[in-house]
């Protein structure tokens, strides 16, 4: 098992699964997912992870292995757009590709039962009352509907609340910001959907920007990422880091060839905060967010900056 060093709390061995098929009608083909927990230890928190564009439940190594080691058990769905599937645009699910996504998050929480099954030694150990939605570019603006973020019309007028209250918090990797005239003509006839309003996201949430990410689909720069943190209500944190890009260091991967600002460095910090937020987030009285906050603004040569409201 891998993890990184400066982690809080003793990793535990994890045990990986897949493909674990949950049956999905009206989707074209079952869902697949992979998922990740430790070998021991009871009343565990799940994590869904969406990932990005393309990318397909075997990314995100880094984020899991890390989560899963300290007590998660981690859920990773297999989208339709994923290049492992080969759904091409011609496909008549194609215009409603992002809101497949969304349901494939919904039905991983409908079949919890199904999953714990399909994992040895898995079954009574899920902690049901305690779920959270992570993602990464894409894959954060699908979580970010499970916290309440909607899809805007090109009148601005909200669409469908695909929120779940039984998310209780949320993890946004580089998610998408507002859409609208601060698309790029490209964006805006492609992808259509990438139009988030954030007023309704109510769920606590950690929001996670590079401060050198600058999107090829936004006419707008690096704070386009952090949208899904001012504009929204509630209980947020922005955690800002300096010089990273879109894939935040390695987020994506171990190896991954799409890192263009490798850094082991700040692949470590993101894992020791994110780790500490959805323990926090999910176990009020645990004070391992503040504690590691606090951490970070006292460092002499931090790689980054934490704002909460």
């Amino acid at each position: 098992m891998r993890h990184a060093d400066g982690v809080a709390g003793t990793p535990i061995p994890v045990i990986s699964v897949r493909p674990v098929v949950l049956p999905a009608p009206g989707r074209g083909e079952d869902l697949q997912v992979r998922v990740s927990a430790p070998v021991t230890g009871d009343e565990l928190p799940v994590v869904v992870f969406s990932h990005g564009f393309g990318e397909s439940m075997d990314g995100y190594a880094p984020l899991v292995d890390c989560w899963a080691a300290r007590g998660f058990v981690v859920v990773q769905p297999t989208h339709l757009d994923s290049r492992t599937l080969n759904v091409t645009p011609d496909d008549p699910r194609y215009p409603e590709i992002w809101r497949f996504r969304v349901e494939d998050l919904t039905r991983i929480v409908d079949q919890l039962d199904l999953i714990e099954a399909a994992v040895p030694g898995l079954a009574g150990r899920l902690d049901r009352s305690r779920i959270a939605a992570a993602g990464h570019s894409w894959g954060g603006q699908t979580a970010s509907m499970l916290l309440g973020a909607r899809v805007l019309d090109a009148e601005g007028v909200p669409g469908a609340d695909l929120s779940d209250p039984r998310i209780k918090a949320g993890v946004l990797f580089a998610v998408p910001g507002t859409g609208g005239a601060d698309l790029t003509p490209f964006a805006a006839e492609h992808f259509s959907f990438m139009s988030p309003g954030f007023a309704e996201m109510t769920t606590p949430a950690l929001v996670v920007a590079g401060d050198k990410d600058q999107s090829a689909l936004s006419v707008r720069g690096p704070e386009w990422f952090t949208d899904a943190y001012f504009l929204s209500p509630g209980t947020k944190s922005l955690l800002s880091l300096f010089g990273a890009e879109h894939s935040l260091g390695g987020i994506s991967g171990y190896t991954s060839t799409e890192t263009t600002d490798e850094s082991p460095e700040r692949v470590a910090l993101i894992q020791r905060l994110t780790w500490a937020f959805l323990r926090s987030a999910l176990h009020p009285a645990d004070t391992g967010w503040s504690a590691a906050s606090a951490g970070l603004a006292a460092s002499t040569d931090p790689l980054g900056r934490i704002e909460s409201k």
